[in-house]
């Protein structure tokens, strides 16, 4: 995969005329760009802004200031042989205009020939139709590890603090997936605060990193405190989870071992799946960022595939790392036949190519209820690394469901309830179902001033209507599905057949 700079230097060297990089990371992106132009001859830097006009030239200072159109004109006016990289700060907001527009179309046509490449540098991707296919848009990633560490012993040089290695590599590791910016105020604000950077700054730095994951609306950092062991049931899947616990490590990368790519969980709802992917982060230690899928579908032309691009490079920036998509299916559902404009089908195509070419430890969980509702292509072989159904729990499970929450609700005097009839009382019931039934009993036993009973417990049970019985033809379909091979089982025990008639 090439990067920022070669895919810079290619597009140049091809005479792309005009190139759209989205990033809030403005002065990096510029000094990137002046890194870029170094090697290559007679290209002069030209940067314009509404405010100030083009700058840093004083033949042209003020030129086009509040005139986006005479911004492109001043492109036009030189002459041929001259060459330049015009940056136009914020220019997506002058695009819907009809003159802008069909002054950009025209310089598409006249600067293939000439040594002028046109940089729109924009916080996000904003194209109206007309442009869509004179525009490159190129992706901009967050700082590498490398970069992250430079500008880290560049600040400890300024207080003249020396760091142990473990120390500086965990400030990278925490700092990733954060702008230089935003890693330089918060280790500012550290050196301001007590004069130097101690270890129990890395909170500060993780508590910038949530806040910048949410200003994104597309993914969560989400707190991960489930455990394998919460889990009642699903050996299969447990004992598949616990076999690459240390897939992650260096060690691993010595062994030969490839990154764990993913899983998708398919299955009925209420039976664990989401909460396996909390649990998945917890005991492998690693970060879970849930993504919301209906967020990446933006209302205009190229934003969508901007945020999806976005996800992408912030999850890689933040591995390894867990990346939870609850109900993928619910996104994806019908792709071709979306009257959309191909938004969905292009969103679809850009996510399912990272997922079977990624080579970065970000280990993708996706939940699926309606199997029939996934485009073909997610089901191929090398998007995941397993696909497990998850069915209605057996009775043996239900036994571990109903011993996992008692546990927890009342561990004093868990031994009073019977834990074999309750699991045999309630056929057909999901893990959410049977924690709905516990809560309902403790209702019946705190509006009487007691403590919920077994019998509480199985008089909540008679009052709730199983989804295996409200939707037994979507189940009996996703039963059949795994039962033709299709899927792994996540429980040893069986429990296609489980549906009571």
């Amino acid at each position: 995969m090439m990067t920022f700079r070669e895919e810079f230097e290619l597009l140049l060297r091809a005479c792309y005329p005009l190139i759209y990089i989205s990033t809030s990371e403005e002065e990096r992106l510029e000094n990137a760009i002046a890194q870029c132009t170094q090697t290559m001859q007679n290209r002069t830097v030209y940067i314009w802004d509404f405010v100030d006009g083009y700058q840093d030239n004083p033949n042209n200072e003020g030129v086009g200031r509040r005139n986006p159109l005479q911004a492109l004109e001043f492109v036009e006016k030189l002459p041929n042989n001259i060459g330049g990289i015009f940056i136009l700060r914020d220019f997506q907001r002058f695009l819907e205009d009809v003159s802008i527009s069909r002054k950009l179309r025209n310089l598409a046509r006249s600067l293939k020939s000439q040594p002028k490449n046109i940089i729109i540098i924009a916080p996000q991707v904003q194209i109206p139709d007309e442009l869509t296919e004179v525009l490159t848009i190129l992706d901009f990633p967050l700082p590498t590890g490398t970069e992250i560490k430079n500008e880290i012993e560049r600040l400890l040089g300024a207080t003249g603090q020396p760091l142990s290695d473990t120390l500086v590599d965990e400030l990278v590791r925490s700092a990733q997936g954060l702008s230089l910016e935003r890693i330089r105020r918060v280790l500012t604000l550290c050196i301001a605060s007590h004069g130097r950077i101690e270890p129990e700054d890395v909170e500060l730095i993780l508590e910038e990193k949530r806040q910048s994951i949410r200003q994104t609306q597309i993914l969560d950092f989400y707190p991960a405190t489930e455990q394998i062991s919460d889990i009642g049931g699903l050996d299969n899947l447990k004992d598949w989870l616990l076999r690459r616990g240390g897939a992650f490590s260096e060690k691993a990368r010595a062994y030969g071992l490839p990154h764990p790519r993913g899983l998708l969980l398919v299955g009925i709802q209420g039976t664990g799946k989401s909460l396996t992917a909390k649990a998945i982060s917890h005991h492998w230690h690693l970060p879970l960022l849930r993504l919301d899928v209906g967020r990446l579908f933006g209302g205009l032309v190229g934003e969508s595939e901007s945020r999806t691009r976005q996800m992408v490079n912030l999850a890689e920036a933040l591995a390894p790392c867990v990346l939870w998509i609850d109900e993928i299916d619910k996104a994806f559902a019908g792709v071709e036949g979306k009257g959309d404009g191909g938004t969905t089908s292009r969103v679809f195509g850009t996510f399912i190519t990272w997922l079977a070419e990624k080579k970065s430890p970000v280990f993708v969980v996706a939940t699926a209820n309606n199997i029939k509702a996934l485009p073909p292509e997610m089901l191929r072989k090398g998007r995941f690394d397993e696909i497990f159904f998850v069915g209605l729990p057996t009775q043996r499970e239900r036994e571990a469901i109903f011993n996992v929450h008692l546990s927890r609700l009342r561990p004093h005097n868990l031994k009073t309830y019977d834990i074999k009839r309750l699991a045999y009382e309630t056929p057909d019931f999901s893990g959410a179902e049977i924690e709905q039934t516990l809560i309902e009993a403790m209702h019946i036993g705190f509006s009487q001033n007691r403590d919920f009973t077994t019998d509480d417990i199985l008089q909540a049970a008679s009052q709730i209507i199983p989804l295996a019985r409200t939707a037994q033809e979507e189940i009996e379909f996703l039963q059949q599905w795994a039962a033709a091979g299709k899927a792994r089982l996540a429980s040893r025990q069986s429990s296609l057949n489980s549906l009571t008639p």
